[in-house]
């Protein structure tokens, strides 16, 4: 199975040149697309000759928007987006490749995530369960998106494209829309990628809480007001899945400080507690 990687760009060079190394040393088909919305920080310097990526250069209305040209010009069986903030762990897609080949049912998978600060040390992990309508819809996704991976299928047979509207919550939005279709999901059960706090992830800023509360107010109201019940539900579902446990454990990926070669950090005291807790 081909995979199509797509990464949305716009003036992080030195986090997009980790990234394109990560997805380049997979030991799978793949074509890198590196959707670019104009970069004026050097990004285009290198960019436009690094044989590892297919990059096109031209101006978007933001993150998502740039995802549904990339994925408009994929070619590969299997879909994800990886931002330039984020990485994949070595040997991270062929378990990926092998849970499509032997579950042709499944369109859409979840690995696990390793969180990092901006020098690549640990600061957290993330372990998947299957998202739920009614849970996404009045808290916030509960995955995510450098770790979700899914069949072609749902983008050209569904016309399932990210609403290039949201800013931030894009993700969110377009997971309660697959949900509401019946969109078979799974998780896979280890760790793929890697996330990195860089301290401007459009995913913390204030517009990302604005969405997210355009999101919240949209679902009925029994929902919302069940929303405590809801993450109880979530919270027992984790605790039953084992996500709350992790052994030590260790990873490799590219930093700043030896961008040319994977770095390996041991983690011995694991915790699935984020630098800030979320439900």
């Amino acid at each position: 199975m081909r995979f199509s990687i797509i990464t949305p760009s716009f003036g992080n060079s030195k986090w997009l040149r980790l990234c394109v190394a990560s997805v380049a040393d997979q030991a799978v088909e793949l074509e890198h697309i590196v959707q670019d919305a104009g970069s004026d920080d050097g990004t285009l310097d290198w960019l436009m000759n690094d044989s590892r990526v297919k990059a096109f250069v031209e101006k978007d209305r933001g993150m998502y928007d740039g995802i549904n040209r990339g994925l408009k010009r994929a070619s590969g069986e299997i879909l994800a987006y990886l931002n330039c903030d984020e990485q994949y762990l070595p040997n991270a897609l062929p378990p990926v490749e092998k849970f499509f080949a032997g579950h042709p049912d499944v369109d859409m998978l979840f690995g696990d995530v390793v969180l990092v600060d901006s020098e690549g040390d640990y600061m957290a992990h993330r372990k998947m369960l299957t998202p739920q309508l009614y849970h996404t819809w009045t808290c916030q996704l509960s995955t995510l998106s450098c770790a979700m991976f899914f069949r072609a299928r749902v983008i050209r047979q569904n016309g399932m494209y990210f609403d290039p509207e949201f800013r931030a919550a894009g993700d969110g939005d377009w997971i309660i829309r697959l949900l509401k279709r019946g969109t078979r999901m799974a998780v896979l059960g280890q760790f793929t990628s890697a996330f990195t706090f860089t301290g401007s992830n459009i995913g913390m800023d204030t517009n990302a809480f604005r969405e997210r509360r355009k999101l919240f107010e949209s679902a009925p109201a029994w929902a919302r007001a069940l929303r405590p019940a809801l993450i109880a539900h979530h919270r027992l579902r984790r605790l039953a899945g084992g996500t709350y446990r992790q052994a030590p454990f260790s990873y490799e990926i590219y930093s700043q400080q030896d961008p040319a070669r994977r770095r390996n950090f041991r983690v011995a005291r694991p915790t699935f507690r984020w630098p800030k807790e979320d439900s």
